[in-house]
């Protein structure tokens, strides 16, 4: 489903942009993932092992899935387009740039992510503000679409994340420890102040996308008040 509606969004997007629509507000790399993210999470998976399963598949794509298909497409274009996000303008232009460092070896980190809590009550605190910090000052994230610092909102029920940007390497299998400061503050509380130590062995590639499989689950945070 994945390769069938990606292919499917570019296409789309590639039609409209012959009739140039009003209402399509932008046409860029990352406006076309938020569509196909949206489109599958609304459509259901169909997993195969082999060849034989392969063209069995490919059976399976009858008119009215392309259909309805099509018609998540055209919506999720009309929801994006009218619910661009703040960093949108920024995150557009880095994918037109592109990035020259994709090729060379670099220290990648895992996807941080972490939960505060009210040390009274337990329950998820809302409204925290977290700050990660490295040995230079504020640790720089993958893009600009990863906070630093993030707060918690209800909606998220305590949970934070970051994502520190890759450093270059001179090369692969470099062994290195990356010392990490994460600050977490909120109004009327003590604030809090824990030390990540990173253990990473250099790649031969910068990782440009998101691996679910590549995170670091920190200890829970507790904030008390003042």
């Amino acid at each position: 489903m994945e390769d069938y509606v990606y292919s499917r969004v570019n296409e789309m997007y590639n039609k409209l942009s012959e009739h140039t629509p009003t209402w399509v507000s932008c046409t860029c790399e990352s406006c076309k993932l938020d569509v196909l993210t949206y489109v599958l999470n609304k459509v259901h998976p169909r997993y195969v092992v082999s060849g034989r399963g392969v063209l069995h598949s490919a059976q399976m794509f009858d008119s009215q899935i392309r259909a309805d298909v099509d018609a998540l497409i055209m919506e999720g274009i009309h929801t994006i387009s009218n619910n661009t996000r703040p960093d949108h303008k920024i995150k557009a232009q880095e994918n037109a740039l592109g990035d020259s460092d994709e090729n060379s070896p670099a220290f990648n980190f895992p996807v941080i992510t972490g939960l505060v809590l009210n040390g009274t009550t337990f329950e998820p605190f809302e409204g925290a503000e977290i700050l990660l910090k490295d040995e230079t000052g504020k640790a720089l994230m993958f893009d600009s679409s990863w906070d630093n610092p993030c707060k918690t909102y209800k909606s998220t029920k305590g949970n934070f994340s970051f994502w520190p940007s890759s450093i270059p390497a001179e090369k692969e299998g470099i062994f290195k420890k990356f010392k990490f400061v994460l600050e977490i503050s909120a109004e009327g509380c003590a604030p809090l102040t824990s030390a990540i130590e990173l253990p990473v062995i250099s790649d031969k590639l910068k990782k440009v996308s998101f691996d679910s499989n590549f995170t670091l689950r920190i200890k829970d945070s507790y904030l008390f008040k003042n």
